[in-house]
């Protein structure tokens, strides 16, 4: 290590030629050490090397003299990083040379083909670097670049092949990869000179297609084609041969799949009349040709799997092809008659590959098949005005004549219907499933994939079900024969599965008859398979169907009682099946069917003596008695839903009693046996005990809302001694045994009975409407259990929940809570920061409800805040800073809302101008230095909210009327106005921090920020250009900065889907549209 360090120091001379052969031995001790002391040292010479502002003068040397790889490539990173964030500092002559110099090494690579091959890696880092300077100074200061290039290329295939990687990633580059990687004006200013200089790349290219022989070349030719195709003039692809020759090339098997992929660009354009001919051919010939590669018939899916790599690629680019064009050109397809054929045979071939077993290509025709169905209906289905205002009709059957396109595509829509059954993705409230090897177990994580795949297919196939109701229902009727037959449940579960995920899929889109009708045989048919079938892993599979279909079609349980009451008895039926999953599927069923049908258990329903609530009450002990504890909590939920729905309070009092009657009784029966010997209450058993009664009154409370105010008061005086007694236990046992007590099991029990405790408050503050009675019987009894408790305590016995619990309580009771805030705020203020300050890690979970309770009194209570002291004040103001520069998201995000609320707040308050004067320039520092850092893109949309609401406040007439600079060393006539200071002031800050940006850039960004301060598009697009200009930013993935507009999309895209029946599941249909 010692031998390095002095490396690094004679390396570092300048004075000096660099010793190359020096430099590739402390590369080597980097890349290959000894040990870990000699790689660090290594390390710190080669990022000294790496950040001195000469070293890139020494490159050239390196690159000539060292026949090492690796050190070749430091010395191209040098290279690359002083273009990438250092170009616009050097002087133009130093400019012209590195460009010259980039250049020629790439031509020496090339001159024979020995080289090429061997230089590969080297090459390639090369021509990166050569198109990041381009970026920067072509065309203006590098006019020739087009001409020499193209010209020199014509005279060697070898640089000719490396050319096309070149003018490839170019494009790539400009077209791909330049948002929020380039401004607005320089991704403008590429893009027409690519435009205007494409004419020398067509005519490379023709000419490497017409003279050429080189397969290496001519298929880079075709790939750099393909990344071009997508944005040139239609003149160079329809007045010239290259159509003609793509599907030459395309016939050739050598070539086939880059012209495919070409093809595939030229079909994927949209443009006018004219040019419908050539599209005509296009697809004709590709269809032609694909007949003698693949008859029609043809088993595509078997071919894919034992197909070789190329063969599967060209499944994958015809996959690509047949999407694009059918985007594009569908309607011009389907107006002439003679190209039906076609149309149908590349539908054929599309449902074909849709079988194969590859995710990402499924995903891909889905996503087509997606469009291609809401295309068809939107044009060939409208509502029907009839009694059930929720069904779609066929336009064709009411005397329009848009039905001609459901007649043209009758057989592809009914081959894409058995598509969908046949490989209908999982839905997420199946829990029972089957793994790797074929064995049936419970599923412990979502698959975010696979629901987004079945959000695509549900849609789908609603669709599907819209376009013919009749063809739906006979497909599925027809497989789940083909179960009880027991043809296809040989071939295993999977079969069952998708048609039952299939059913679930498309509730509510048939007409209610028709539902009905279906639903009989269905749960008829799967009822009847579950009595047939032997095997505890087999009656699994069909329960957990069973369950899963009812629980998507209340609308069919609500009007059909007897079978409603049969689902129920079979659900208590399969919670007394061990089979793991099973009991969980039955208890959430359980919970969705009684979330939608609840007012059917309490109602009393014909030919029955009472209502089945009462049934269920009675059976209570029964029906619970192999539960495991959560799943009780569950049950618990689900009946608690139905006492709610009970108008009569009398009899909904009645009920709860009778529910919350075993709790109760235990609960009693503790608190009794604790007041002779407290000591039992440190009994592992006692302590699980009482979370479970507890969780189980939480369960409850939040189904049953107010009503469960006599529950509260009722165990409320006990709950809090019980909290006050644990608390205590665990200060003396955390006091005695320090942090490593507090991870024992017993501090951990004892622990989780206050959470739930804490959750339980919370619940009932959020869910109970009498506030006058929460603000006199509950409040003033909580204060010195719960919160005196908290300032109490130990750092490491504080309760997150405590801070959540107030947050609810303030919420609850508003501006009425004023004179509790102090105490509220002296109990938990300064404790909690200490806790939570002194690092990013510690105390996750006090973080964001700290931060969560002060944007809540700053919400409600913020009159209280400004009777507060300025050290207070101050001390409020250092927290939210420190919220918003936290790493982690939700706490940045909750930091920043917290702080914009606080400027509102005061904006609107007599004490702005104080506020304002005080912490403004601190406040907009820091919301620079995040906005500026890429830790924190996320925030990027509240940044900009805040600058915007911050710039409003000194300009035209903003509420800020003293000045913000300081009137004792500058004096009170320093500047004309506040924005004139704030102009100069920004512009000081930003050179500081990004000396890469020019001070005349930097003085038009900050004119822009004032200028365009009531134009929120308009600002938040300048301050991306500005991101972007940043070197932080100029490299890095930028999609967080357009997240707010991506928000709306997909906002408009649930309104769209919310007007289709079917569209939304039961689960987010409102409650009183599902249950009348």
């Amino acid at each position: 290590a010692a031998q390095i360090e002095a490396a690094g120091q004679f390396l570092m001379d300048g004075s000096r030629p660099l010793d190359v052969p020096l430099l590739e031995r402390t590369i080597a001790a980097f890349y290959r050490p000894a040990g870990a002391a000699e790689r660090e040292a290594a390390e710190k010479v080669l990022r000294a090397l790496q950040e001195h502002p000469d070293t890139w003068m020494r490159v050239d040397a390196i690159l000539e003299q060292s026949q090492d790889q690796e050190t070749k490539f430091f010395a191209l990173q040098v290279l690359e990083s002083v273009i990438k964030y250092r170009w616009g500092a050097l002087p133009e002559d130093q400019r012209a040379g590195i460009r010259n110099y980039a250049s020629n090494l790439i031509i020496k690579v090339c001159q024979d083909e020995a080289t090429f091959r061997a230089q590969q890696m080297y090459l390639n880092k090369m021509n990166i670097i050569l198109v990041t300077i381009l970026k920067h100074d072509w065309p203006h200061k590098w006019q020739s670049f087009m001409p020499d290039i193209v010209g020199a290329s014509k005279c060697s295939e070898v640089l000719c092949q490396n050319t096309m990687v070149i003018l490839r990633l170019l494009s790539e580059e400009v077209f791909d990869f330049s948002r929020g990687q380039l401004t607005q004006a320089k991704i403008k200013e590429l893009k027409s000179s690519l435009n205007t200089e494409f004419k020398l790349i067509h005519e490379l290219c023709m000419f490497v297609f017409q003279h050429s022989r080189r397969a290496t070349l001519l298929n880079e030719t075709l790939k750099t084609l393909h990344a071009f195709l997508s944005w040139i003039g239609l003149g160079y692809i329809f007045q010239s041969d290259l159509v003609d020759m793509l599907l030459k090339m395309f016939n050739e098997p050598m070539f086939r799949n880059n012209a495919l992929q070409c093809l595939s660009e030229v079909g994927s354009l949209a443009v006018g009349d004219p040019y419908n001919p050539h599209f005509l051919k296009l697809y004709t010939v590709v269809m032609q040709v694909l007949g003698g590669i693949m008859p029609p018939g043809t088993d595509i899916a078997k071919a894919y799997e034992g197909g070789s790599e190329e063969e599967q690629e060209l499944v994958k680019h015809l996959a690509l092809f047949l999407t694009m064009f059918f985007r594009a050109h569908l309607p011009l397809l389907e107006g002439n008659a003679e190209a039906h054929g076609a149309l149908l045979q590349g539908l054929a071939y599309l449902l074909q590959i849709s079988y194969v077993d590859e995710i990402e290509l499924f995903k891909t025709c889905m996503d087509y098949w997606n469009l291609f169905v809401a295309d068809i209906f939107s044009s060939d289905c409208q509502l029907t005005p009839t009694a059930n205002p929720f069904s779609f009709g066929d336009a064709a059957a009411n005397g329009g004549a848009m039905g001609a396109r459901k007649l043209l595509y009758a057989e592809p829509l009914s081959q894409l219907r058995l598509l969908m059954i046949c490989r209908m993705a999982k839905p997420e409230e199946v829990i029972v499933v089957e793994d790797e090897n074929g064995n049936i177990v419970k599923e412990t994580m979502k698959d975010n994939a696979v629901l987004t795949l079945y959000k695509v297919m549900k849609e789908t196939l609603t669709l599907l079900s819209h376009l013919d109701h009749d063809d739906t229902e006979r497909q599925m009727v027809e497989k789940l024969a083909l179960q009880l037959n027991g043809r296809e449940w040989s071939a295993g579960w999977h079969r069952l599965n998708t048609l039952c995920w299939a059913i679930g899929s498309i509730s509510g889109s048939m007409g209610e008859e028709q539902e009905n009708r279906f639903l009989v045989t269905v749960i008829r048919d799967l009822l009847n398979l579950c009595e047939i079938t032997k095997g505890k892993a087999n009656k699994a599979v069909i329960a957990s169907n069973i369950m899963y279909v009812v629980g998507q079609y209340p609308r069919f349980l609500r009007y059909h009682w007897k079978f409603l009451k049969t689902v129920v008895k079979k659900l208590f039926e399969f919670m007394h099946e061990t089979f793991e999953g099973v009991q969980d599927m039955a208890c959430n069923t359980f919970l969705k069917i009684t979330t939608k049908c609840k007012r059917k258990f309490v109602i009393p329903q014909v030919g029955e003596s009472m209502p089945f609530v009462v049934e269920i009450l009675c059976k209570l002990d029964e029906n619970i008695k192999d539960l495991a504890n959560p799943q009780i909590h569950v049950f618990y939920e689900s009946v608690g839903l139905m006492i709610g729905a009970e108008g009569d309070p009398q009899r909904r009092e009645e009920y709860l009693q009778k529910l919350m009657e075993p709790p109760n009784m235990r609960w009693a029966q503790i608190i009794e046996e604790a007041k002779r010997d407290g000591e039992t209450l440190k009994s592992p058993d006692t302590i699980k005990t009482v979370a479970h009664i507890l969780q189980t009154n939480m369960s409850v409370c939040t189904s049953l809302g107010q009503p469960f105010q006599s529950q509260m008061a009722r165990i409320f005086t006990d709950m809090l001694s019980v909290y006050r007694m644990y608390s205590e236990l665990i200060s003396s046992a955390i006091a005695q045994g320090g942090q490593y007590a507090s991870k024992s099991s017993e501090v951990k029990a004892m622990r989780s009975v206050k959470r739930v405790t804490l959750r339980l408050i919370e619940t009932f503050f959020d869910k109970a409407e009498d506030v006058t009675a929460l603000r006199t019987n509950y409040l003033p009894a909580m204060m010195d259990p719960i919160l005196g408790d908290y300032k109490r305590n130990v750092p490491d016995a504080r309760d997150a929940e405590v801070l959540s619990v107030f947050t609810a309580v303030v919420h609850k009771i508003g501006a009425q809570l004023e004179q509790e805030v102090p105490a509220i705020f002296e109990a938990v203020f300064e404790c909690t920061l200490d806790m939570i300050t002194k690092n990013f890690e510690d105390h996750p979970d006090h973080r964001l409800r700290f931060f969560s309770l002060l944007q809540a009194i700053t919400q409600h209570c913020f009159r209280i805040m400004c009777s507060f002291s300025a050290a207070q004040l101050k001390l409020i103001v250092d927290s939210v800073v420190w919220a918003f520069r936290h790493t982690e998201r939700n706490v940045a995000e909750t930091g920043l809302n917290l702080l914009l609320d606080l400027l509102k707040a005061f904006k609107g308050s007599e004490f702005a101008n104080a506020f304002y004067q005080t912490y403004y320039l601190h406040l907009l520092q820091e919301i620079l230095a995040v906005m500026t850092d890429t830790y924190h893109k996320p925030g990027f949309s509240m940044h900009v909210a805040i600058l915007q609401h911050m710039f409003s406040a000194v300009s035209g007439g903003g509420p800020v009327g003293v000045p913000l600079w300081d009137q004792a060393k500058l004096g009170a006539q320093a500047y004309p106005t506040n924005e004139a200071f704030l102009r100069e002031h920004i512009t000081s800050l930003l050179s500081q921090s990004f000396p890469n940006i020019q001070q005349v850039q930097l003085v038009a960004i900050v004119a822009g920020m004032f200028d365009l301060r009531q134009d929120g598009a308009a600002f938040k697009n300048h301050l991306r250009d500005f991101l972007v200009q940043t070197k932080e930013f100029s490299t890095a993935d930028n999609a967080e900065l357009y997240v707010e507009e991506a928000k709306q999309r997909l906002e408009q895209e649930k309104r769209r889907l919310a007007a289709i029946p079917g569209m939304t599941g039961p689960p987010q249909l409102p409650d009183e549209m599902t249950d009348a």
